[in-house]
This record gives structure tokens, C-alpha cells and sequence, in this order.
């Protein structure tokens, strides 16, 4: 290719034509050094058909011949195009953790060629460690992108930032296409994408397919100085090692994602192996010789409340997904009770609050609407959220919110209108933007309930999410109508009893949901091990007094419900008993949803002591070490 372009030059060099900037740029890629070490260069000479997964490595196979030979993949806009015979099979990583000395060289190589600040890298290295002493051992693991055959950070991106190239199989992500909600670093069980909250925007591994181009391994691979990275079309063995492993102790399920990594590990291990940062896991080695994720009690079993620690940087998603579902309970009660034959809340609609409720309604909607924006890295590029439809349980998500707010819109603006024309033809497009918004609501709730089963967050991964948030539909939207019904009714001398039972019957349906999900969920938990009951243990400890509170709240809300509903009150009881019912259904709630965004512990890689250090970041924070900028620890900004 580099022949063919020289000769393009000369020949416009001879008629004395203006050659283009591009055809000299496209010399080199990848600037080389004079002398590559053989280490440093792709030599692979055979490969296999398929991969363990049953995939082909033959990635032109997999596209049906719809990509030709020597597309180019324009890397800084330069239009050359590689010469590896091998470039259109998936290739990947081999670490030999046997070998691995921890020496970082791969981090600062990665970095340094990728320009990262300190508080970003692609490739991070951790430790597991285990035994008694004189037999104390260490494992290194040094982990980027592996460049999965099912890449989940693809299909949960919104806005289709990543692609999977034909070219080597590599998985990249364009930081210009981002807008920063940080879904994929939620999704990917390596901890691969990393969020800049300085830059608002993800950035990762990218394979350094520049280098690929220019028949060189990444750079992280050239600079290990113990020989423990490798690169190559994938199921390759690597020259002098005899292991092609799926699996080593501390690395995620590798069914999750059918990652594009293999490794060798022949030096044995203690049974038990611990991290060395905060988290609350270790590996017990099984029947089976792999090790799995268990329960590591660091923090004892003292329990504390810790209320200070229920602020996260997902406090925004805890308001949004709290409001949304409390408008989208209220609204539908609203529209259903005609046809449902709840009298007691169909009469708000010939009241004079029936408009501005219905504007408070879109007003709470509007605003979380704009919170949840705020929260991304680049808020102005919101509107990328809807790009992926086809895969994004988030762009699913954003679309039914969206028509639900519309048809919400739609329903208040013909009713207006209604007020002054009374045409039946009004009426009836009332009826169908009501009916819009309640369908699309359902829609919107079943999809974000989707973007919490994510298998890297076995916290999450459970159906207790959804019986938390279409039962928060009940016990909010209770609320939120009891504070325009009730007021109605006691101005109009209705019979606030029966309207107060009505709405207490919600409200217990929303809280049942909410407690028979959470019953199910720990009952699962104190049953499994992993990263899902480590979640638990740090609920139950940590903020176990937190959690207790919760649960008794909830327990309190249930029977006070229960008795408003069935018990004949004075209309001072019922008005006293649904303020009560309401604080502690949002208390409750409130703290719950705080906890579902603190709690959660991905499958994620070992970290070190101080690097992708949980604990140690809150303390760089306590003390003021994270203001210094090369410790790479910044302040929660997204």
C-alpha cells in the first residue's frame, strides 16, 4: 500500500500537479523507531478458524464479505492502510501473571503515548494476595480493554460512541460522540472505559490499532519489562509459554462479555486469595481449580449509620428515577379513575386545581428532566441519547420518558382547551394523548428498570428492581396526588375519608411491591456469594442502622396503609393519618434509592493500594491529598 501511494506521488510530481497532504502524511501511521526490537513486532503466522466461544476469527467471515480488502480505518485522517496479513482476525491480549513483576511499565507506556492525565488510565495493574508467611505469594494482574466478541459497553451506549472494527477485532470509542452519562462504565465487568469527570467525556483502549497499522504489538505490550504482556491474532499461544486460560483469580465471569483476553498461570496459589484495596471481596479457589468471588469481611460487623455516605455523585438519578415514577403513578390514577370507577379521584377534573395539578405534574417532570441532564459530562449533547434504540436499554429509556412527557403535555393542553370550546373532538384528543402518556410511562419504567440488570452489578442484577420502581409508581404517586385531592376535598366538604382510603390502598399496593421485592432480593443474597452479597454485607454494616430504619419505616407505612384503608376514620384522623402515611413513604423510599446507587460493587478487576483504591480515594478527599493533581484522585464532578 505504502508502494502504491509513492507511486501516486511521482507520477503527480511529474505533470507538476499539487500532490495532497494526505499522500505524504500517509508514509507512517505510527511514527517507528529506526530499530524495532523483534518483542515490539506482530509475528503471528497461523491462526484458528473459530475461538473457545464458537466465534470466527476470520472477522471478515463474520460480516458476510461486506467490508473489502484494504479498507482503510482513517486513523487521524490518514487513509493508509496496514500490510498484516492477519488484519481482519480478532486479536487480544495474553497476560502471563507468572511473569509479572508490578513494575506499572504498561501503565506508563499506555499513558504516556495516549497523552492521559493522572487520574485516567487504560491499562491499570492490582494484586491478589494470599498464604501465611514463608509462604506468602502475590499475583499481578495488569488489565485494559479486552476487546470482547460481545462488547456491552456497545449495546449500552446511547449514544453508539463504540464500534467493533473488522479491522484486528478492536472495540473503539470515540470521546467526540460521548456525552458522558457513564452507562458503559457501568455495564463493562474490567473497569475499561474510564470517565474523565474533568472532561465530561469516556475515553479507552484503543488497542493502539495505529501501531497495529505499522506491524507493531501496543504499547503497553513493547514496554513490559518482565515479559508478562503479549499480543496476537486470538488463541494464539505465544511464543514460550504452554497456557491459553480463560480465567485467573480476580477476574470477572468471562461469560459476561466472551472477553478477547487469554492467560497463563502455572505458579500455584493459595486456596484463599484477598485484594489489596477496599472492597469487600476475596477468591476462594473451587472444586473445579477456578476461583470465584466470596464475601471478605475487611470492615468487621460493627454497624453504623453513615448517613454522610449516602451522597453519591448519583444523587441526580436517585431524584429523577424517585420523581419520574411518582408523576407517572399520579398521572395515570388521574386519567384511569373514570374508567375504573374511582369517583372520590375522577372529581378533580371539574375542580379549578385540575389544570395546575396537571402543571405541577409536568413542571416536576420538566425539571428532572433537566437534573438528569445536568448529570452528564457534556449536558448540551443530550439529545445524543436517542441513537441507539436498537441496543440501549438508556435510549429506550429516554424515548418512553420523552413521549410520556409529550402525551402528559398533550393530555393538559386539550384540556385546557376543553374548558373554553367543550368540543367532543377536543375531548376525544385529550383521551388519546392521556392514553399515549400512560402506555409510554409503562414503556419508560420497564426499560429503566432494564438498565439496571446489568450482569457486572449483581447488586442490581435482581427483579427486585422492578417491583421497586413500578411500586414506587403506587406509594409516590399517592402522594403526590394527596397533596391536590385533599385539599379539594376539604374545600368542596367531600368525604375526605373514602378519598384518603383510596389513596392508601395505592399507596399499601406501591409498598407491599417495594417490600416483597426487597424480601426476595436479601433473602437471595444472604444465600449467594460474589460481589451481589458483598453489596449486602456492606448493607448490613456499614449502614445497618441505615438500613434497619429503612425497613422499619417501610414495615410502619405498610400497616398505617393498611388500617386507613379498612378502618373507619374522622376526617382530622384520615387527613392526620395520610401526612404520616406520606413522610414516611418518602423517607423510606428516599433512603432506599440512596442506597441502591452506594451499595452496589461491580465484578471488577483488583486494584492496587493507592490505584483504583475506592477507600483510598475518600481518604485522599478527607485529607486534601486529592488536591494534588499527580496523586490522580479529582473531586466528584459528574
Amino acid at each position: 500500500m505504502l508502494n502504491v501511494l509513492k507511486t501516486v506521488r511521482d507520477k503527480l510530481d511529474q505533470i507538476g500537479a499539487e500532490p495532497a497532504p494526505l499522500f505524504y502524511e500517509a508514509k507512517r501511521i505510527f511514527e517507528t523507531r529506526p530499530e524495532e526490537q523483534p518483542y515490539a513486532l506482530l509475528n503471528d503466522c497461523e491462526s484458528k478458524r473459530q475461538n473457545r466461544y464458537g466465534v470466527k476469527i476470520d472477522l471478515l467471515d463474520l460480516s458476510a464479505g461486506a467490508l473489502p480488502e484494504g479498507r482503510s480505518m482513517y486513523i487521524n485522517e490518514n487513509p493508509a492502510v496496514g500490510e498484516n496479513p492477519n488484519r481482519y482476525k480478532q486479536h487480544g491480549f495474553h497476560f502471563t501473571a507468572d511473569n509479572c513483576i508490578g513494575c506499572h511499565a504498561c501503565e506508563a507506556a499506555c499513558s504516556e503515548k495516549n497523552g492521559n492525565p493522572a487520574h485516567i488510565s487504560f491499562r491499570s495493574v492490582g494484586y491478589v494476595e494470599g498464604g501465611t508467611f514463608p509462604d506468602y505469594k502475590r499475583m499481578n494482574i495488569s488489565m485494559a480493554c479486552n476487546h470482547c466478541d460481545d462488547p456491552v459497553c456497545l449495546k449500552g451506549c446511547p449514544t453508539r460512541a463504540y464500534t467493533k472494527h473488522a479491522e484486528y477485532g478492536a472495540v473503539l470509542q470515540d470521546p467526540d460522540t460521548c456525552f458522558g452519562c457513564g452507562y458503559c462504565t457501568w455495564v463493562c465487568p474490567y473497569n475499561a472505559p474510564q470517565l474523565d469527570p474533568i472532561q465530561g467525556q469516556v475515553s479507552k483502549c484503543n488497542m493502539c490499532v495505529d501501531r497495529l497499522e505499522e506491524g507493531l504489538k501496543p504499547a503497553c505490550v513493547s514496554a513490559c519489562l518482565g515479559n508478562a504482556l503479549n499480543f496476537g491474532v486470538i488463541e494464539n499461544t505465544p511464543d514460550n509459554r504452554e497456557q491459553i486460560l480463560t480465567q485467573i483469580p480476580g477476574f470477572p465471569d468471562p461469560s459476561i462479555t466472551q472477553p478477547n483476553i487469554r492467560f497463563q498461570q502455572t505458579k500455584t496459589m493459595p486456596n484463599e486469595v484477598t485484594r489489596t484495596d477496599s472492597m469487600p471481596v476475596k477468591y476462594h479457589k473451587g472444586e473445579d481449580g477456578q476461583f470465584r468471588s466470596v464475601v471478605d469481611q475487611k470492615q468487621g460487623k460493627a454497624i453504623s449509620w453513615n448517613f454522610k455516605r449516602l451522597s453519591s455523585r448519583e444523587n441526580p438519578l436517585v431524584i429523577f428515577t424517585l420523581a419520574t415514577q411518582a408523576v407517572m403513578g399520579a398521572f395515570a390514577m388521574v386519567f384511569l379513575a373514570p374508567f375504573i370507577g374511582l369517583e372520590s379521584v375522577a372529581t378533580i377534573e371539574s375542580s379549578v386545581m385540575f389544570i395546575p395539578m396537571l402543571a405541577v405534574f409536568m413542571a416536576i417532570q420538566m425539571g428532572v428532566l433537566v437534573l438528569s441532564t445536568l448529570h452528564l459530562g457534556k449536558p448540551l449533547r443530550f439529545y445524543r441519547g436517542f441513537n441507539n434504540l436498537k441496543y440501549s436499554p438508556l435510549s429506550r429509556e429516554a424515548l418512553g420518558v420523552a413521549m410520556f412527557f409529550a402525551g402528559m403535555a398533550g393530555y393538559t393542553f386539550f384540556k385546557f382547551v376543553n374548558i373554553f370550546l367543550d368540543w367532543t373532538i377536543v375531548e376525544i384528543f385529550a383521551q388519546l394523548a392521556g392514553g399515549f402518556a400512560v402506555v409510554s410511562g409503562l414503556v419508560g419504567l420497564w426499560f429503566m428498570h432494564k438498565i439496571y440488570r446489568i450482569k457486572a452489578r449483581p447488586f442490581w442484577n435482581h427483579w427486585q428492581v422492578i417491583t421497586s420502581f413500578f411500586g414506587t409508581q403506587f406509594s409516590l404517586g399517592a402522594v403526590l396526588l394527596a397533596l391536590f385531592l385533599v385539599p379539594v376535598a376539604l374545600v368542596n366538604e367531600a368525604n375526605v375519608g373514602v378519598l384518603v382510603s383510596v389513596l392508601a390502598v395505592m399507596a399499601f399496593a406501591g409498598l407491599a411491591a417495594e417490600a416483597v421485592g426487597l424480601y426476595g432480593h436479601a433473602r437471595y443474597l444472604n444465600t449467594e456469594n460474589g460481589e451481589g452479597a458483598a453489596s449486602h454485607y456492606v448493607q448490613s454494616t456499614t449502614f445497618g442502622k441505615t438500613y434497619r430504619l429503612r425497613n422499619g419505616l417501610l414495615g410502619a407505612g405498610l400497616v398505617l396503609a393498611l388500617g386507613v384503608a379498612v378502618l373507619p376514620l374522622t376526617t382530622l384522623a384520615s387527613v392526620t393519618a395520610m401526612v404520616l402515611l406520606g413522610a414516611m413513604s418518602v423517607t423510606a423510599l428516599l433512603i432506599g434509592r440512596a442506597l441502591f446507587y452506594v451499595l452496589v460493587i461491580p465484578t471488577t478487576m483488583p486494584g492496587a493500594f493507592f490505584w483504583k483504591n475506592k477507600g483510598f480515594e475518600e481518604h485522599a478527599r478527607d485529607i486534601g491529598l486529592a488536591n494534588m493533581p499527580q496523586v490522580g484522585v479529582v473531586p466528584h464532578l459528574h
